[in-house]
Parts: C-alpha cells; sequence; structure tokens
C-alpha cells in the first residue's frame, strides 16, 4: 500500500442504540465519544440505528411500520377489497 494516502484503520466500539448491543472491531471510521471497554482501553464509539441485535431478520422479530399512514392512503385511494 502506499504510504499517507489511507485512511488510519483502528479499534472501534460499535454501538447499537436501539438493543444497545456493542462489539469491538477494527474499522477506518472515527468519532469524537469514547467508551471504556470490558478491556479497560478506551476506544472512539460509533452509534448506529440497526444491528443483528436489532435486525427483525436476526431476531425473528417482524414489526410493521406504518410512516405517514401509507396503508390508509392506499385503502383511499383504491378501497379496502
Amino acid at each position: 500500500m502506499k504510504p499517507g494516502i489511507h485512511p488510519a484503520y483502528g479499534p472501534v466500539v460499535f454501538r447499537d442504540s436501539a438493543s444497545g448491543f456493542a462489539f469491538l472491531t477494527r474499522s477506518t471510521m472515527t468519532s469524537d465519544k469514547t467508551v471504556v471497554w470490558e478491556d479497560g482501553a478506551t476506544y472512539p464509539v460509533v452509534d448506529v440505528e440497526i444491528s443483528s441485535a436489532s435486525h427483525p431478520f436476526y431476531t425473528g422479530n417482524a414489526r410493521v411500520v406504518d410512516t405517514a399512514g401509507r396503508v390508509e392512503r392506499f385503502e383511499r385511494r383504491y378501497g379496502a377489497r
């Protein structure tokens, strides 16, 4: 690899904001927020909205999300059959 053109690659904690699940891995992502990990070291933490701990495919819990009444709007437009 050419020196000086690649982003820094180091340990980062990714934390699922929906379930609180966190895991330590290596990434080029950075963050100003930090967290003290189980080993006592401080790592940057990146909050993510969804991970395998909260995704319906992995958990088996299906959630119906109706944003802005799309089902009702569809039924008004085409009628409930």
